[in-house]
């Protein structure tokens, strides 16, 4: 009875702000390693990494892809429709398109890109990752002088941000495609104006701070998930209790990159 209250004292002191603040300092020294590794041109240079990279670039992209390209096809019919309708029946037919491409191509696709690969790629990755540690895999590799951290970690993480960007990307060209058909239809009368239009939203800040937002989305999706397994292998305790404390930062992350981009693209 006597260690109930130091195991309450202790599990209480998990949240206190100072725990909260080492914790995302370790988190940033991770991702910051992370990407210098990626960075380093030597890194390409081991053969076991470049062939993890291109397994996990395929597998982590090619099994989603049409099912993204097919739910983001899906989204901007039924909102452009949506928009369209609505538009007209306040003679604010001109602003239609306008606003269909802000809402979808600059806010919606890449952030649900994100989501997608983070719940179908880098998430299980990452307790794929804290497996194979807790099998003792790491050590191996280390005995035969290997480094994991080249040959396990980087390339998971290089392919979860390659499969949110080619998501992001083929899916924002897919809407814009979409969107156009939904409007014009098949004819190319309507080019001239829609193209006008597009290069209206798209100026030179606003394709910065989307490049930028997606970027950063990748970056976040991909090594967030890493870190978490590594701090979950360092502090063992309840996985599912981890995860979640994963899942709910890559979720405020988002949301703090997507708040950012809005006060960049509106403020």
């Amino acid at each position: 009875m006597a260690t109930a209250p130091l195991r309450t004292s202790q599990a209480s002191s998990r949240f206190s702000p100072l725990h909260w603040l080492l914790d995302a300092w370790l988190r940033i020294q991770f991702g910051a390693a992370i990407v210098v590794l990626a960075l380093t041109p030597s890194s390409y240079r081991n053969r076991p990494m470049r062939a993890a990279l291109a397994r996990h670039a395929w597998l982590d992209t090619a099994p989603i892809l049409p099912g993204f390209t097919l739910l983001s096809a899906l989204l901007t019919v039924v909102i452009t429709r949506i928009v369209v309708v609505t538009a007209r029946s306040y003679g604010l037919t001109q602003y239609a398109m306008e606003m269909v491409i802000r809402v979808l191509v600059l806010e919606l696709i890449p952030l649900t890109a994100a989501l997608f690969v983070a719940l179908r790629c880098t998430i299980p990755n990452g307790a794929a990752l804290a497996e194979q540690r807790r099998q003792g895999r790491d050590a191996a590799l280390r005995r035969r002088g290997r480094d994991p951290v080249l040959e396990e970690v980087l390339p998971r993480v290089l392919a979860g941000a390659f499969s949110t960007v080619t998501l992001a990307a083929l899916s924002c060209v897919v809407a814009t495609v979409l969107a156009y058909l939904a409007v014009y239809g098949s004819t190319v009368a309507g080019l001239p104006a829609y193209t006008r239009m597009f290069g209206h939203v798209f100026t030179p800040s606003v394709t910065l701070v989307f490049t930028l937002k997606t970027a950063l989305f990748s970056v976040a999706v991909a090594i967030i998930p890493v870190s978490t397994a590594a701090q979950q292998i360092a502090r063992p305790g309840s996985r599912e209790h981890a995860a979640l404390q994963g899942l709910v930062r890559m979720f405020a992350v988002l949301l703090l990159l997507e708040a950012l981009s809005l006060v960049g693209n509106y403020y």
